[in-house]
């Protein structure tokens, strides 16, 4: 039997077959267990994205029954909901807001139709639309510019309140008839006695001119009760003047000069808001800063009766500055000043310390300032002094916007 030697080379081929057989068999296991391995985070990734799509539809639904919600209850909002793009055109309205403007809004420039539709009343913010009285704020709503305007209705409101303060007028002439009648019947009593004096036979020239200026005087103040119990009865109109305050000064100043200079007593004007504008009426407004400055003037004289030192001293401003965005409009004097328990009751109707006074006044002065949207009130310390303040608005929101 022979013995079948193979050569060398045949044994090292067979040697590099059998390792590259493990390698072959090393690299498929590592792709197998590769494979298994994606296979597996597959799966886990399909299961964390069938979560998140869950979680995705649940958050939609969510939203969308959010704005569902939303969209029924701007729909059954009594408010008008305007909403403007950046270039302040509507984008969005509510039933409500057309039906108060009694047309389709979406995609109009709310500068023209505010313009074209709406009418300024005398109260900021407030504006006429028709037989409609209403009430427009405005937010911003994005970075971009955008805005949303909430209006309000307020028309029964505001009949509401024109009748309760009519209502409060009324009560409060009913109350003080007694003290009416008694202010009318003095001085009509004593312009018929001048009167009756004027028939007197022989009388003087001079006694009768005397007579006739004394009856004259009183008739007049006669009148001025009855101007002011008619002003009071049926409030001031307010109109839609443009008056700049160093006009309002001006004219309240003019008014009253001739009488401090005729009672010596200083009178000057003060302050750096002149070329602030009001809008309102002119006229009440001015009559207004009369009353003050005559009820100064009655304060400086009465504190004079008591001490010659107070009359050297005696001095009225009249002064308008800015503060906070509003007409800050002070009367201050240097008289006997208001006791505490008095303050609370000036401006009451028929309330007067002064035996010349009618007691309306400051009630007509305070009506006319409440009228313009703005207040009144006083500071005053007893034997020092008084000082009356009007704060009054000076610009409307809806007119800048336009």
């Amino acid at each position: 039997m022979k013995q079948v030697v193979q050569a060398p080379g045949h044994e090292i081929k067979a040697q590099e077959l059998q390792r590259a057989f493990d390698a072959f068999n090393q690299v498929s296991l590592a792709l197998t267990q590769s494979y298994q391995g994606l296979q597996g985070r597959v799966e886990s990734l399909t299961a964390e994205l069938a979560v998140a799509n869950g979680e995705l539809r649940r958050q939609y639904e969510e939203t969308e029954a959010l704005s569902e919600r939303l969209s029924l209850l701007l729909k059954a909002l009594p408010a008008g909901v305007v909403v403007l793009d950046s270039a302040a055109r509507v984008s969005e309205a509510n039933p409500a807001a057309s039906e108060m403007f009694a047309q389709a809004m979406i995609g109009e420039s709310w500068p023209a139709l505010a313009q074209a539709r709406l009418v300024a009343t005398e109260a900021p913010d407030e504006w006429q639309l028709g037989a409609r009285r209403l009430a427009i704020a405005e937010s911003p709503l994005d970075s971009a510019g955008g805005r949303i305007l909430l209006i309000h209705d307020v028309t029964a409101a505001h009949t509401l309140k024109a009748e309760l303060e009519r209502n409060q007028r009324l009560v409060a002439m009913g109350e003080m008839a007694a003290s009416l009648a008694h202010q009318l019947r003095t001085p009509l009593a004593t312009a018929l006695l001048y009167s009756a004096n004027l028939a007197q036979p022989g009388l003087a020239e001079t006694a009768r001119l005397r007579f006739a200026d004394k009856t004259s005087a009183q008739l007049k103040r006669l009148e001025r009760l009855i101007q002011e119990v008619l002003l009071f009865a049926r409030g001031e109109s307010i109109g839609r003047d443009s008056t700049p305050a160093r006009q309002l000064l001006a004219e309240a100043a003019q008014t009253v000069e001739p009488l401090f200079v005729e009672k010596g007593i200083a009178f000057r004007i003060v302050g750096g808001s002149a070329e602030t504008v009001v809008t309102g009426s002119r006229k009440a407004l001015v009559g207004a800063l009369v009353n003050l400055l005559e009820n100064a003037l009655q304060a400086c004289l009465t504190a004079g009766e008591v001490s010659t030192a107070a009359t050297d001293r005696a001095e009225v401003t009249l002064g308008a500055d800015l503060v906070a965005g509003q007409l800050r409009i002070a009367v201050r004097d240097t008289g006997a000043g208001i006791a505490p328990e008095i303050q609370a009751r000036v401006f009451e109707p028929f309330f007067t310390t002064s035996g010349q006074g009618t007691g309306l006044g400051l009630a007509i002065a305070l009506g006319v300032v409440r009228a313009h949207g703005g207040a009144m009130t006083v500071h005053s310390v007893p034997g020092e002094g008084s000082e009356f303040v009007i704060m009054l608005p000076v610009a409307l929101a809806i007119e800048q916007a336009s």
